[in-house]
């Protein structure tokens, strides 16, 4: 279906999560609609508001000469007589002045406004937007960038503090933040009527996310006292868990128990599920070794047979999940059970001086979408991996990507415990000596 001409929209984004994107807050999108720029509003976590662009510059007479050579046709709609409008300022890394703010709105006098002023209720809103560049120590005295727009729309930043973790029934040692939870179910392009799961499920945070796009949600995981919300509780001044304290009644506190189907107590290891394209999006945080054990089941007599009988293929089965193990049994499962076109979303966590891109798990049915990184300490993050079903799953898919030199670069997951904490001995031996002087 052919589409029109692009149009231009600036994006204000939140200084939130910067490891994700380039440092500025204002982006310029072309995209062929207002309603495209409304539905990216409506899923964004990470975006404040978005406006038609109408003009910019790098000072205020290029932006001045930018707005009046903007086509007068797509101006006009907005400027009758009969409606009403506002103007606002919005200036990043500086505070303005009230006279400086009016300054600025006088200037724009050679715009054909001809309704009236309403500040409370407004028909439309234009925005004044200043950038003042990222560093509040050396802030200079003209702006970088001024751009001047229509407002559209919000993005769903009031989702973050709804849905926080602060006020949620039933929490861990690990879960996950409300932001990174949404941005987790957009990068897994989850929609009213998929079908997601999580295999690492914990107390269901993930869930929570991909529920409220309106997705049927399902897990599994090894630990039987968190599945049943019993043992423990993970709060301060709490000392166990209540009645209230589980996955279903978490999607219950914020209306969303319709979209659950269940959680099941499993061994993500072996595989519980037909052989069959089941899930829409496979979106989880895998345990690292640090606040949660990675674990399997399996016993030392089970290993023995293991070993008797394997090939030089055969992964050997451990009580103790090592972490490359971890991945190669979840991309295994994702290559398997996604619908075509699927997406896993889940976390890598990484020692930063040994990082390189060689080390991301791969896979041939899976497509590498993107990798964000999350700083964790000055030694260790985690990354963002989202990835996406582009092949059919055959049996001989199952170790074709450990035959080769990369089999080597996953082991050196295994130790990232280790390394963590051998970063967290040295920095505070090293703060104890800096202490000492």
């Amino acid at each position: 279906m052919a589409r029109g001409p692009l149009r231009s929209y600036l994006l204000l984004l939140a200084q939130e999560n910067l490891e994700f994107r380039l440092p500025s807050p204002f982006w310029i999108l072309n995209i062929p609609s207002e309603g495209m720029a409304r539905g990216l509003m409506k899923r964004t976590v990470c975006a404040k508001s978005i406006f038609e662009l109408w003009g910019q510059g790098k000072s205020a007479e290029e932006l001045y000469t930018s707005l009046k050579n903007y086509p007068m046709e797509k101006m006009v709609p907005f400027l009758q007589s009969d409606s009403t409008y506002k103007i606002h300022i919005h200036a990043f890394n500086k505070t303005l002045t009230q006279e400086e703010k009016i300054r600025r709105i006088d200037a724009l006098e050679f715009l054909p406004f001809e309704g009236k002023v309403n500040l409370k209720s407004p028909e439309h809103i234009f925005w004044i937007l200043e950038d003042y560049g990222m560093d509040p120590n050396s802030i200079p005295e003209e702006p970088l960038d001024l751009y001047f727009g229509r407002w559209i729309a919000d993005g769903q930043r009031e989702l973050i503090e709804s849905y926080s973790v602060k006020r949620r029934h039933f929490i861990g040692n690990t879960s996950m933040d409300a932001c990174l939870s949404f941005i987790m179910a957009n990068h897994g392009r989850v929609k009213a009527n998929d079908v997601v799961f999580d295999p690492f499920v914990g107390t269901g945070g993930l869930l929570i996310s991909s529920a409220r796009f309106g997705a049927y949600v399902c897990g599994t995981d090894i630990d039987y006292n968190t599945v049943h919300g019993l043992g423990k509780a993970s709060r301060k001044n709490q000392k166990w868990r209540g009645p209230d304290e589980n996955i279903r009644a978490n999607l219950r506190q914020y209306g969303l128990e319709k979209y659950y189907l269940d959680t099941l107590i499993s061994d993500a290891s072996k595989p519980i599920w037909r052989k069959e394209m089941l899930f829409d999006a496979i979106i989880t945080d895998p345990p690292y070794g640090i606040r949660e054990a990675t674990r399997r089941t399996g016993s030392q007599k089970e290993i023995l047979k293991a070993t008797e009988r394997g090939t030089e293929n055969h992964i050997s089965i451990s009580s103790n999940y090592h972490l490359s193990d971890i991945f190669f049994d979840l991309l295994n499962s994702a290559a398997e059970y996604l619908v075509m076109g699927g997406r896993l979303v889940y976390w890598l966590p990484v020692y930063k001086p040994e990082y390189t891109e060689e080390i991301i798990p791969r896979h041939p049915c899976l497509k590498l979408i993107s990798n964000c990184e999350q700083m964790l300490s000055s030694h260790a993050s985690r990354r963002l991996i989202t990835m996406e079903k582009v092949k059919e799953f055959e049996d001989k898919d199952q170790y074709s990507h450990l035959l080769d030199y990369q089999s080597l670069l996953y082991k050196g997951h295994n130790s990232f415990r280790e390394k963590y904490f051998s970063g967290v001995t040295k920095r505070i031996a090293k703060e104890e000596k800096d202490n000492q002087k």
